[in-house]
């Protein structure tokens, strides 16, 4: 008889206790994954909202045999604490990621993949590493389908709702964590996942978990956070001594490719280093879960590029994930191109 995917997940981790060192906020009981070798590189995978580390499932164990593969849930997330009123926030999360990877791992270097609001985590954790405050030398920032350039998103009514406190109020009255569950299911993946699916049911189970419809609106307001911010951290971004990948379903309607696109010419494309720009067709807005063999597939071509290979499809066939752009010192005259 197969596990249901959220009892295999939790039985594959563990638990410790944290809590910021500014403020009054309680301990918490962060739940975290390790897979692969103690010994081997540390890949971090970092989740979104609403959801978990859960996302990850279908990446992780194919990622375990080249790395040590860590992932947490963040407070008010998955199978960790979500006590009401506790003060979530992306500087909060972001100081646990530093106390996970030197304290707990005790990691002296990491790649980092994030994913949706994960992506802001991220970022915070990057000016701290390109300022020189980190225990741990992030040595490649991955990022994926997530509000990294607000203007050009597009928020779900859901979205805007959880984002307000009195229509909150109203919706998580009603609301259920199946149902929250099969909402996303029919609108962020490809294709659609319907009732009984794993992944809805891993939704439905995580959301459930210590009651966490009732915390969404508070983790959500790390959009308000990321419109006094975001200029600020892809700013630092493009300064950065380490490289930056960003991959993208092409499917998503909330971060459209456009987003993606913005960010790169504006930030990335004459960034010094080894910078690169992935679309991966067919894949939603949980890019990692619609085609996970394409995401891995990326993500290692990322990491060890072959040399010399230009932009195009990274295999033969419909579907092929695509090596957009990578970055350049300058752009060459009109002139130029004809004579290349």
């Amino acid at each position: 008889m197969t596990t249901p995917r959220p009892d295999d997940w939790r039985s594959r981790g563990g638990y410790f206790s944290w809590r910021p060192a500014q403020g009054d906020a309680s301990p918490v009981e962060i739940f975290h994954v390790e897979m692969g070798d103690p010994r081997a590189p540390v890949l971090l995978l970092i989740h979104g909202w609403p959801t978990s580390s859960i996302d990850w499932f279908e990446v992780a164990g194919q990622l375990s045999g080249r790395f040590r593969v860590c992932a947490l849930d963040f407070p008010g997330y998955g199978f960790s604490d979500k006590p009401q009123g506790w003060g979530y926030s992306l500087a909060r999360d972001e100081e646990l990621i530093e106390f996970y990877l030197s304290e707990i791992i005790g990691a002296a270097a990491a790649v980092v993949v994030a994913h949706d609001r994960g992506d802001s985590v991220a970022l915070v954790h990057a000016a701290r590493c390109a300022d020189g405050r980190s225990a741990t030398r992030l040595e490649h920032l991955v990022l994926s389908n997530g509000n990294i350039f607000l203007p050009l998103s597009n928020l779900t009514q859901e979205q805007r709702q959880a984002l307000d406190a009195q229509s909150w109020s109203q919706v998580v009255a009603a609301v259920t964590p199946s149902m929250l569950a099969e909402g996303m299911g029919a609108t962020t993946f490809t294709p659609p996942r319907r009732p009984g699916d794993p992944e809805v049911e891993a939704l439905t189970a995580t959301f459930a978990h210590d009651n966490g419809i009732k915390v969404l609106h508070e983790g959500i307001q790390y959009l308000v956070e990321r419109s006094k911010d975001e200029q600020r951290w892809l700013t630092a971004l493009a300064r950065a001594p380490f490289p930056v990948t960003l991959i993208w379903g092409v499917y998503d309607t909330v971060s459209p490719p456009r987003v993606a696109s913005y960010v790169w010419n504006q930030y990335l494309m004459f960034k010094p280093g080894g910078n690169r720009l992935y679309f991966i067709p067919d894949a939603n807005h949980y890019l990692q879960v619609d085609r996970p063999d394409a995401f891995v597939k990326v993500l290692l071509h990322a990491l060890e590029p072959p040399g010399g290979q230009g932009p195009g499809a990274l295999e033969a066939g419909l579907g092929a994930p695509l090596l957009v752009d990578t970055s350049r010192e300058r752009l060459p005259a009109a002139a130029d191109v004809l004579r290349a």
